[in-house]
């Protein structure tokens, strides 16, 4: 651990913050309902929300990557034919 760490432990501890997905305050009756089990994850959790996915963004830039795909393949097989090679399927 750094010196960092440390410290941000126990500031944490002195001055009793309260940080998301960090810390919290938690009462001796809750810690008693939990049969004064102090695992972290009983009291913190460390999950990150999951990234909401706009589907319907996601879509029409598959859609305009498509198209993208489609007007470059023309063009390089236009090349292509000017060099008498055969074409892209």
């Amino acid at each position: 651990m750094l010196a960092e760490h440390i410290d941000k432990i126990v500031s944490t501890y002195q001055y009793r913050k309260e940080g998301k997905r960090y810390s919290r305050c938690v009462s001796m009756e809750e810690i008693e309902k939990n049969d004064y089990n102090l695992n972290i994850s009983r009291y913190i959790s460390t999950a990150k929300p999951e990234e909401i996915i706009k589907l319907d963004e996601v879509n029409t830039k598959l859609i305009d990557l498509e198209k993208e795909i489609t007007m470059t393949e023309k063009k390089h097989n236009k090349y292509l034919k000017e060099l008498g090679l055969p074409s892209l399927p």
